[in-house]
């Protein structure tokens, strides 16, 4: 009997196969207390089992550094450093060590319970990307686990025992299911062994999210029961598309899923042949579709896509689990031009630091690392940039020298208040003044705000004065609006991006930047979502920044349609008390 599971969709695509399961390693560690005299034994069985995984680690860094250009996929390479940085971390390994020294736990047992010590934590921060990177954490103890019980990685074992089950499994393709992966046991990906894969934890925003959309592969993440539902072996189906994944399917729905995922290819061979395309509705408006980046060698991604520039580079990504290390101004320089120049020409719009109060930045920096109440309403983004001035001058300083190298725009997040205008522009005047006098070249910017606090939607003309243009953080705007965490999985079935008060906040700031001449875009993740194009174009939009990735689905969207019909269309869905309702229309 088929049966279905729902989870996540993440990655686009149908998968077709046999099962692979990889259990937890969690789930049978031994609980048990230690002599005195083998307190030592203990901690040096986890010092073997944190060398060997970042010896691992670093030998799936080595493997990347030798792919070409085509096959490196930069993604990868910062979430390895992201578990190397992890592995290092003094809370974790100082936790381990308090459970066996004053507890005498044994090592697999002090881990795990310094594991949800700290798991806590990451599900209190504000800020969503951080919040998942506990899976992160999850990932590094699942393979110290591995090492201490001595199995090898999850992927590879798996792949090795399905292609000995049997003929039939052995000529199959196979679909892996986990309770999660890491990125380095992803890399398995790369020789095809495996056509795609569920996990039973994840969210969109997850590091294994994020792979696989990097590398295209059919996934389903978030499907909490998967893993135990589906037994070895199973015939199953991942709809990367639906967020469905089908076990022990029909042969009806076998051929039927046969045929979306021959249809599947051959739209993608279709889409690929837009990225030259221009991006132009059947009216004749120009659309501009640019890219999201989290490190400067995503560039390589957006050109491919057919990007027309960087809509938003996401600076934090350099600031992040550095332990207070933060980058200096020549290292971000050099980041900076490594995205300028990549870009060949194109612009490069950059995010001033974007994270405050979430612990991965807190540890060694000053007044970020002080407690609050709620980090959703605390010292984020703008708000700890100019309550760190050294900080952010210097940060000012590196991008404004990177201009000289190519057109960079600079994007300030979060701001909400006439006095952090006025502050944040005295800074870049300062800045202005440092490289003046310091004769150090710089070039000319074009400045921004983000707007993703109803406070700032609700009074535009004063950002009209002071900025060249605007970019709409939908994520955040409507998280703020509707006071929804849509990571929290208890009310993110709210989490409505055309609730009535998020569409008028969205138009109204769209409207009034056209009717001042003053560039908008929007940069979260409504822009690349191919079931809202119609809507945001009739509401005026015509600049998109989102993922490489969605860029072709959403230019094949524009080239389908009229604005001058979509504006009617669109004002009578801004009316409905039930939007969702008119969206398919």
């Amino acid at each position: 009997m088929t049966i279905s599971v729902h989870g996540l969709a993440v990655s686009r695509g149908i998968a077709i196969g046999r099962a692979v399961i990889v259990a937890s390693s969690r789930v049978d560690v031994a609980h048990y207390f230690v002599q005195v005299d083998q307190i030592e034994a203990e901690i040096e069985r986890l010092r073997q089992a944190r060398n060997a995984v970042a010896e691992e680690i670093t030998k799936v860094q080595h493997s990347l550094h030798d792919l070409g250009p085509n096959d490196a996929h930069p993604e990868l390479t910062a979430l390895l450093d992201v578990h190397l940085m992890l592995l290092q971390d003094e809370q974790l390994t100082s936790g381990v060590k308090h459970w066996i020294i004053d507890r005498h736990y044994n090592a697999e047992w002090a881990l795990t319970t310094q594991l949800e010590v700290i798991a806590r934590q990451f599900d209190e921060m504000e800020d969503p990307y951080l919040r998942e990177r506990k899976a992160d954490l999850e990932q590094v103890v699942e393979r110290m686990l591995r090492f201490m019980r001595g199995v090898a990685s999850p992927v590879a074992a798996g792949a090795v025992d399905a292609r000995h089950s049997g003929d039939s499994a052995a000529e199959a393709p196979l679909v892996l299911i986990a309770h999660d992966l890491s990125p380095a046991d992803m890399l398995q990906f790369k020789q095809s062994v495996f056509a795609g894969f569920v996990t039973d934890v994840g969210g969109k925003t997850s590091h294994t999210a994020i792979v696989a959309r990097s590398m295209d592969i059919p996934a389903v993440v978030g499907a909490r029961s998967a893993s135990h539902l589906i037994k070895q072996d199973d015939w199953v189906i991942i709809d990367g598309d639906a967020g469905v994944v089908l076990v022990d399917p029909s042969p009806i729905l076998l051929a039927e899923y046969g045929f979306k995922q021959r249809q599947g290819e051959v739209e993608r061979e279709r889409l690929s042949r837009l990225r030259n395309t221009p991006a132009v509705t059947l009216d004749g408006q120009k659309i501009e579709l640019l890219a999201n980046i989290e490190q400067p060698e995503d560039t390589a991604a957006a050109l491919k896509a057919g990007a027309v520039g960087v809509g938003l580079f996401r600076s934090e990504f350099l600031f992040m689990g550095r332990s207070g290390n933060l980058p200096d101004e020549d290292e971000q320089y050099q980041a900076y031009c490594r995205a300028v120049e990549g870009m060949q020409g194109l612009p490069v719009t950059i995010r001033t630091v974007d994270v405050g109060a979430d612990k991965p930045l807190e540890r060694g920096v000053s007044r970020a690392g002080e407690d609050h109440l709620n980090p959703a309403l605390g010292l984020r983004a703008i708000r700890w940039s100019l309550a760190e001035p050294a900080m952010f001058l210097a940060q000012l300083r590196a991008i404004l020298r990177a201009a000289a190298h190519g057109p960079v725009n600079l994007l300030i997040p979060m701001l909400a208040h006439a006095s952090e205008i006025r502050q944040t522009l005295a800074l870049v005047n300062r800045t202005r003044e440092q490289l003046d006098n310091s004769g150090t070249p710089y070039g000319r910017v074009k400045l921004g705000a983000m707007i993703e606090v109803p406070a700032a939607a609700l009074t535009i003309p004063l950002f009209l004065r002071h900025f060249d243009f605007l970019s709409i953080g939908t994520n955040d705007l409507i998280q703020y609006t509707l006071a929804i965490d849509r990571a929290d999985e208890a009310v993110s079935h709210l989490y409505d991006p055309v609730h009535p008060a998020v569409l008028h906040l969205l138009a109204s700031t769209i409207a009034q930047c056209n009717a001042q001449g003053k560039g908008v875009s929007v940069c979260g993740e409504m822009a690349g979502d191919v079931s809202l194009t119609r809507l945001l174009l009739g509401l005026g939009l015509r600049s998109f920044s989102m993922h490489p990735s969605q860029i072709l689905a959403v230019k094949q969207q524009i080239l389908r349609c009229d604005t001058t019909r979509l504006q009617t269309w669109a004002q009578s869905v801004l009316a409905a008390e039930d939007p969702a309702a008119l969206m398919t229309d």
